[in-house]
């Protein structure tokens, strides 16, 4: 009998000293977003064989496993754009080939995913010497979709309402 009363206390005296030691987790690290430097040079030569080339850092750090995708496209034809994967070649620099074969302005990412964070910083690239009274304007809000999709989403308040607008005052107007 003294066996069972002992018991009876014992173990939920146990339970309850067990369930007051809570140790805080530690908090999951977020890593930091990967610095990215273009290499690739503003200015180059037709038809010769360029090099594009990005160095990633995160955390003061050189990155040997992130994934870098350059992608390339002539003014005003970012539909025409392709996507060159990058390769590894030392300490953090990234790099790909590439050639122009007309007089243009062009326009290169540098998308660049390190430990699940992404960073795609731009560079326009000037090839032979295009006529740049009839090179089309980059729009940055209409070329980089993805950014306004993230940037826009869950905000269609004041910019839809102010567009609306616009639309019926031009139509007030003609």
């Amino acid at each position: 009998m003294k066996k069972w009363l002992f018991a009876l206390i014992a173990v939920p005296t146990l339970l309850v000293g067990c369930g007051e030691k809570k140790e805080a987790l530690p908090e999951p690290e977020v890593p930091q977003i990967p610095e990215v430097e273009i290499l690739t040079p503003k200015e180059v030569a037709l038809n010769e064989t360029i090099e594009l080339a990005a160095h990633v850092e995160q955390g003061g750090k050189n990155v040997d496993d992130a994934v870098v995708e350059f992608e390339v496209w002539e003014s005003g034809k970012r539909d025409e754009g392709q996507m060159i994967d990058g390769k590894l070649k030392q300490d953090g620099v990234y790099k790909a080939t590439t050639t122009f074969d007309h007089d243009g302005v062009y326009y290169m990412y540098a998308h660049t995913t390190a430990n699940g964070v992404h960073n795609m910083p731009k560079q326009q690239i000037i090839a032979g010497s295009p006529d740049m009274t009839k090179v089309v304007p980059e729009d940055e809000k209409a070329n980089n979709s993805m950014d306004n999709n993230m940037m826009d989403h869950n905000n269609d308040t004041s910019d839809d309402m102010d567009h609306e607008e616009e639309k019926k005052d031009e139509k007030n107007h003609h």
